[in-house]
């Protein structure tokens, strides 16, 4: 292999690295779900543009949780989210914010993606 051959090589593994940091590691700080008024659900705000953020939200065992995912972008990608723990499988219009209600009664990181597993984030429940 020549020089330019090694330069062409090195380029495309490092492409590789940056969009799998982008995928499964950017925007992965946690969010605690904070807790409604007079007692209502927790809440979290998802926005959904070209991935989740935050794409990992904390809760407590046993406490119902509502989130918000606010869908900005208009792939085809991210018009679905999938939570299999719960049996969901919720369409997110563009341009909107979609509520999903949750009361998670077993402690655990339990994963969502969109319809295509190609953007994650998780629920982590603590017990």
């Amino acid at each position: 292999m020549s020089g330019s051959d090694w330069i062409v090589v090195f380029a495309a593994l490092l492409a590789i690295a940056a969009v799998n940091w982008w995928f499964f590691v950017a925007g992965q700080a946690p969010a605690a779900a904070a807790v409604g008024a007079s007692g209502g659900p927790a809440e979290v705000v998802i926005t959904v543009d070209g991935g989740y953020s935050p794409a990992v939200v904390q809760v407590s065992r046993g406490t119902r949780v509502r989130l918000v995912f606010d869908r900005r972008d208009t792939s085809s990608c991210s018009e679905e989210v999938v939570i299999p723990a719960f049996n969901v499988r919720q369409f997110l219009p563009s341009g909107e914010r979609t509520v999903i209600e949750l009361q998670p009664m077993e402690a655990g990181r339990f994963p969502f993606t969109c319809g295509m597993s190609m953007l994650r984030g998780s629920i982590v429940v603590h017990g």
